[in-house]
């Protein structure tokens, strides 16, 4: 199912974050991308901001448009789709969940780590053709936020959930940069795919994330995938494209 990491070339490796409300403006992002990056990822601004157009945003004439172009779009990036729903919840709820996204078949789907080992273990058993992916601690997350909610360092919390997820089946593991070199000490998580948020060049700003680093960084710590919002999608300097090449360059120097 998954591509081990050493067949994988630069492009391969990139996930964009459509981190839109608007359909049209996700399907813009994709046309100028896709013939530069690995995959898409979609999450919950995506996710709800379309739902809503569908339901409460737009006369009905115009709502079917959308479906539409929502329906094409799917159809379009779906065999590299990441689907971020980080489904955090009872173990019957995200099996139900996991069956519904089914018809959608996206390559990769998100689920917090810190639902339990049953609840992933739920998603594992129905996901299908896709490959389930656990969320450890988020980015945006300090050390000192990180003792306050779950009682630990980033480090030490990320490799206990790290075991819950090879317990559980789990077929790969999202963390920040800076617990690469944790997992890398321990053989029994080489089979975990390494999907890595918290992305940013050299010379691009932090944003709202604290545990961050930088493609070759990454890359070279063991990264499968990376994946990289704002730093493609809003570039500081140039297009989106010539965002996308630089960190491609990067990639390859890694």
């Amino acid at each position: 199912m998954l591509i081990e990491s050493s067949k994988m070339n630069a492009r391969s490796r990139i996930i964009v974050a459509l981190d839109v409300a608007d359909v049209a403006d996700a399907a813009q992002l994709v046309e100028q991308l896709e013939p530069y990056v690995g995959g898409f990822k979609v999450g919950l601004e995506f996710i709800t901001g379309s739902y809503t157009q569908l339901i409460a945003g737009a006369p009905e004439q115009e709502a079917a448009q959308q479906l539409l172009q929502l329906r094409q779009l799917y159809g379009r990036i779906a065999k590299t789709l990441m689907w971020d729903g980080k489904f955090s919840d009872i173990p019957n709820t995200i099996a139900g969940a996991t069956r519904a996204l089914q018809p959608v078949g996206p390559k990769f789907f998100t689920v917090h780590a810190s639902a339990g080992r049953a609840a992933v273990a739920a998603a594992v058993a129905n996901r299908g053709s896709s490959a389930v992916l656990g969320v450890t601690v988020l980015t945006s997350i300090e050390p000192q936020e990180c003792r306050s909610v779950f009682g630990d360092e980033p480090g030490a919390k990320v490799l206990e959930f790290a075991q819950l997820l090879v317990t559980a089946g789990a077929d790969g593991i999202v963390c920040a940069p800076w617990e690469l070199p944790v997992l890398a000490q321990h053989q029994q998580f080489s089979s975990l795919v390494k999907v890595i948020p918290g992305i940013r060049p050299a010379d691009a700003a932090a944003g709202d994330q604290a545990r961050v680093g930088t493609p070759g960084w990454a890359i070279g710590h063991g990264a499968d995938h990376l994946v990289v919002g704002r730093a493609i999608t809003k570039p500081e300097r140039g297009t989106p494209v010539e965002a996308a090449l630089r960190i491609i360059e990067e990639i390859e120097a890694a």
